[in-house]
């Protein structure tokens, strides 16, 4: 058993799955083109205990392609590492998480909960859930090949009519999956609608290995709700720390103290987003980087004064060190006006 090693350390929310105990309850959803090594690391920072990795496909031709070297690229990342894989076949399933588990994974994640349209037209993703027997041979085979704890994540099921997700999750516990997570949607909700609990409640009751919630928790007192109201043993969260990776440490304080933290300042938003753009650009190179980097600038700047213009002036950029200098300059703006109204409250 190893335990991860982080400035975080809330001891009242510990999670185990498998052999693998965490420092808290608190995860980084997986998001396909979002949840790279940068962002993984930047949200295990902000006090996510678990950060899971985007989805690798199972088809070993593709395993030497640019993209997949690079979501399999965990170098230097804080522990656990935890890799997603996707795919229909069981037996090639097998391989990748056997392959995923030569390479460092200490967890291997089945995706059985992706919605997007290219992915269920091979039968992947979500669209497994229709094929119960299918499942149940994907989980044999999955956990069979490693000796590593294997996890699972799906949504509640196809559609409103077939809501099968306590099925799938039986299944999963007799096929010895360590832990599952359940998206509060069916895949033909796709992201439309509120997320809702009662089924996640339902599987929760329905098993003994631990069960994470995810769907629609953005702030601290949605997370408290939704670990009363369904029992999980952990929150998943997605879109919600998309610019803004600190709601992890809001909600691990709230849930430790009853309590809010402060709202980050301008300065320490700027020393977050300008951390991550260099290491965007690091990871990926300047050109690539600097245009994956525009999405997370976008979501740091959605809601500040003027950057609604700032996001159209940083989408023209195309040198990456005129764009840590635009955010530079986007931020000192933001910050002198922030002295300016302290000091004048004083």
């Amino acid at each position: 058993m190893f335990e991860q090693h982080t400035s975080f350390n809330f001891q009242a929310f510990v999670l185990q799955i498998g052999n693998i105990k965490l420092v808290n309850n608190l995860i980084a959803a997986p998001m396909a083109g979002v949840t790279d090594r940068p962002f993984r690391q930047l949200c295990k920072r902000m006090g996510a205990g678990m950060a899971v990795s985007e989805m690798v496909a199972s088809n070993s031709r593709l395993w030497d392609t640019e993209k997949s070297i690079r979501r399999g690229d965990h170098e230097g990342e804080v522990n656990p590492i935890v890799v997603q894989i996707a795919g229909a076949a069981p037996a090639m399933m097998a391989d990748a998480a056997r392959y995923n588990v030569d390479k460092g994974a200490h967890i291997i994640d089945i995706n059985m909960g992706c919605p997007a349209k290219k992915v269920c037209k091979v039968e992947a993703g979500s669209a497994l859930m229709k094929d119960e027997s299918l499942v149940a041979q994907i989980l044999e085979a999955v956990v069979n090949a490693v000796n590593v704890p294997v996890t699972l994540k799906i949504r509640t099921g196809w559609d409103r009519e077939h809501k099968n997700a306590l099925a799938i999750a039986s299944l999963a516990e007799r096929c010895g999956v360590a832990a599952l997570a359940v998206h509060g949607r069916t895949r033909s909700d796709l992201y439309e609608g509120a997320a809702e609990y009662d089924t996640i409640r339902a599987v929760k009751q329905s098993v003994r290995i631990p069960v994470t919630a995810n769907g629609d928790i953005d702030s601290p007192e949605k997370a408290k709700f939704v670990l009363a109201y369904t029992g999980c043993d952990a929150i998943m969260i997605g879109r919600a720390a998309q610019g803004r990776p600190w709601i992890f440490r809001e909600i691990a304080h709230y849930l430790e103290t009853g309590k809010h933290l402060a709202a980050p300042s301008y300065s320490e938003i700027h020393a977050i987003a300008s951390t991550h753009l260099r290491e965007l650009h690091g990871f990926y190179g300047d050109v690539k980087g600097l245009r994956i980097a525009r999405k997370h600038l976008a979501w740091y700047v959605m809601a500040m004064p003027e950057g609604a213009a700032f996001r159209q002036d940083m989408n023209m950029i195309e040198d990456a060190a005129l764009q840590v200098a635009a955010l530079d300059h986007f931020f000192a703006r933001l910050i002198d006006g922030e002295v300016a109204a302290c000091r004048q409250a004083a």
